[in-house]
């Protein structure tokens, strides 16, 4: 049986899955990690990263031997992707001279003001071309030895292969790229690197960047090295083609078969972002919107917000800590099914609870740090269900404050989206509220807590199999069977107007938020421990 791998280093989980040619997922494996906070700066170890990647694929391996009697699987092409945007940088022999600067980071807010002003396009704090300019206005050290620049995605590509490329969706969330070309935008490299001159660098930005491919095109074979980095095992053998590196909102839009024009994703785990593929240009510039492209080089309006689910996932956590100490061990998945369903039983505005999220900082909103919190007035409703429901809206309501300028602004239309990520995994919970807070109806798949995995792993298929002329949304609504499992779920108008009123104190309470940042500062040393 033909297969085909795909492996997402996402925000907390590294995950390898293996599908059929009909799409269908045949094994999977994963492995746990966590960003570190070291001296400021939200970063991964690339170790760590690479170790992950080896694990999970150990894990498939396993799975997949266990269902078919030892075998092992006739792998024909396998893709990589994983969280996009942030910095990583290396010298000419691809030695790290910074650390990984991740997505999650907001340190660049006056480089990418700067840049929006100097292109006309909205450059994002998380991009890398915002954390590169600010290293070019810092004078950082290491800008002497840089050679490469690329994404976390692009690095395990290349260590893989030997390729230096990105799928153009990967890539978009590095630079703007022009979608008639599927290039860098050729007028913004010109006017970055006059800038850079300016600043007495002389770095040409296309210079660092990597390739930009296609979804479909050629992106190299695993090497030898690559083989033995991945699977020393030697079951993985060298000379397998791999499909173009994607970044993790590229197969999203894979993954729930969003690629047509008018087409709207929404992938939400540790952070949360819509995209919506764009059949005409947006008026004007939007600090809350970003312009990238599909894996086809497409336009694609994208709201992304730092924060989605970890403060949620602390609580759960704490519940859980709770049994424990009750003697009641409680699995993860239980845990979370029981309480996304003690939501539902809570007051359809959750009953005067109101949570922020923000465990970084938030472009959206203008937040440069964060602080979680819960507020509630003396005459709110306390109770387990207002206060998961709070949890789970907050999740939301950053989004929804994008998703209102596409849709209020620019008359974007959007009839309903697909949901898909961690937050879906518990059964129609999320599913229901998100509908009654964006007031379209929300479609979940059941490979929703799949993600981008899959959706590498189809983009993957795609570049074996696809046939002359084949564009990938061909290949996708034709070839690919999975997508056939889906549930919608149309907005109830008691969630719609309950979300309304709780987003009206969401937004004033970002004004105690403000308050918290300022006099509230990160702990580094203290006191730990009981007495």
């Amino acid at each position: 049986m033909k297969s085909f791998l795909g492996i997402e280093l996402g925000s907390t989980r590294i995950k390898a899955v293996l599908i059929d040619e009909s799409g269908a997922q045949t094994a999977s494996g994963a492995f746990d990690w966590e960003n570190l906070l070291e001296g400021g700066i939200w970063t991964y170890r690339l170790e760590d990263a690479l170790g992950g990647v080896r694990e999970s694929f150990a894990r498939l391996l396993a799975d997949y031997r266990a269902k078919h009697e030892g075998a092992a699987p006739d792998i024909r092409c396998m893709g990589v992707s994983a969280m996009m945007h942030g910095y990583l940088a290396f010298d000419g022999d691809w030695q790290q001279i910074a650390e990984f600067r991740t997505w999650r980071n907001t340190i660049t807010q006056e480089a990418a003001a700067g840049l929006t002003e100097l292109f006309g396009f909205n450059i994002p704090q998380r991009w890398s071309v915002a954390h590169l300019y600010r290293a070019i206005m810092e004078k950082e050290p290491h800008l002497g030895k840089l050679a490469h620049l690329t994404t976390l995605a692009g690095y395990v590509h290349y260590m893989l292969t030997g390729v230096n490329a990105l799928g153009v969706g990967d890539a978009s969330g590095m630079f703007p790229i022009d979608s008639g070309t599927c290039g860098y935008d050729a007028g913004m490299a010109a006017a970055f690197d006059a800038e850079s001159e300016r600043h007495g660098t002389g770095l040409r930005i296309c210079d660092v960047l990597p390739g930009v491919l296609r979804a479909g095109e050629y992106a190299g074979h695993l090497t030898a090295e690559g083989a033995r980095l991945i699977d020393p095992s030697g079951a993985l053998q060298a000379g397998m083609p791999l499909c173009p590196p994607e970044g993790d909102a590229g197969t999203g839009m894979a993954a729930t078969n969003s690629i047509a024009p008018g087409a709207g994703n929404v992938s939400a785990g540790t952070s949360v972002f819509a995209m919506i593929v764009l059949d005409k240009p947006l008026s004007r510039v939007y600090p809350e919107i970003d312009i990238v492209t599909t894996p086809e080089g497409k336009p694609v309006a994208m709201v992304h917000c730092n924060n989605c689910t970890a403060d949620l996932d602390a609580w759960v956590d704490l519940f859980g800590s709770a049994a424990r100490e009750l003697g009641r061990s409680a699995e993860k998945d239980e845990l979370y099914s029981a309480l996304y369903t003690a939501a539902l039983r809570g007051d359809y505005d959750a009953g005067g609870v109101v949570s922020v999220n923000y465990l970084s900082g938030e472009h959206t909103t203008g937040f440069a740090e964060g602080r979680p919190m819960i507020i509630r007035t003396q005459d709110s409703t306390f109770t387990l269900g207002n206060f998961m429901r709070s949890l789970l809206y907050t999740s939301m309501a950053t989004l929804k404050i994008g998703i209102d300028i596409l849709r209020d602004n620019e008359r974007v239309p959007l009839s309903g989206i697909v949901g898909h990520g961690g937050l879906f995994k518990t059964e129609a919970v999320a599913q229901k509220l998100m509908a009654g807070a964006l007031n379209i109806p929300v479609t979940v798949m059941e490979s929703a807590g799949e993600g981008g995995a899959w959706g590498i792993a189809l983009l993957a298929a795609y570049r074996a199999c696809r046939v002359e002329g084949e564009t990938l949304e061909e290949f996708l609504r034709v070839r690919v069977t999975g997508f056939a499992a889906v549930d919608t779920v149309e907005p109830e108008q008691e969630d719609v107007r309950g979300f309304a009123a709780y987003l009206e104190r969401f937004k004033a309470a970002l004004g105690v938020e403000r308050e918290a940042v300022a006099l509230l500062k990160n702990r580094t040393t203290g006191i730990q421990g009981r007495g």
